[in-house]
């Protein structure tokens, strides 16, 4: 069974920076892409960035230069590095993940079968 832990979401304020954690059991994602979506309350599921088997990574505007995501093969766990944080970065994060084998990952919904539990950041003073 496919489980992917989303930790490390916290109360920070803005410029803060907060480090999520992806941890998978079950399947091993190091060669496929992963990505981070989130959800603020009242909006659609947007996404964030994500990795490819390559590792080569994809950001979205509002998060380039700011954001950085990385893979640690050994541990199987996928990591978001948020600096400068601001108050619309608030939301829940999730991770996702499935047999996707690309060089050119996408932040769409429909790439991925699993998805975590999400994990809340907020950003506010």
């Amino acid at each position: 069974q496919v489980q992917l832990v989303e930790s490390g979401g916290d109360l920070v304020q803005p410029g803060g920076s907060l480090r999520l954690s992806c941890a998978a059991s079950g399947f091993t994602f190091s060669s496929y892409a992963v990505a981070w979506f989130r959800q603020a309350p009242g909006k659609e599921r947007e996404g964030v960035t994500c990795i490819s088997s390559d590792d080569s990574p994809y950001y979205v505007p509002s998060v380039k230069g700011r954001f950085r995501i990385s893979r640690d093969k050994v541990k199987n766990t996928v990591y978001l590095q948020m600096n400068n944080l601001k108050p619309d970065d608030t939301a829940v994060y999730y991770c996702a993940t499935g047999e996707v084998v690309t060089t050119r990952c996408l932040v769409a919904t429909y790439e991925y079968d699993h998805w975590g539990q999400g994990t809340q950041v907020t950003v506010s003073s």
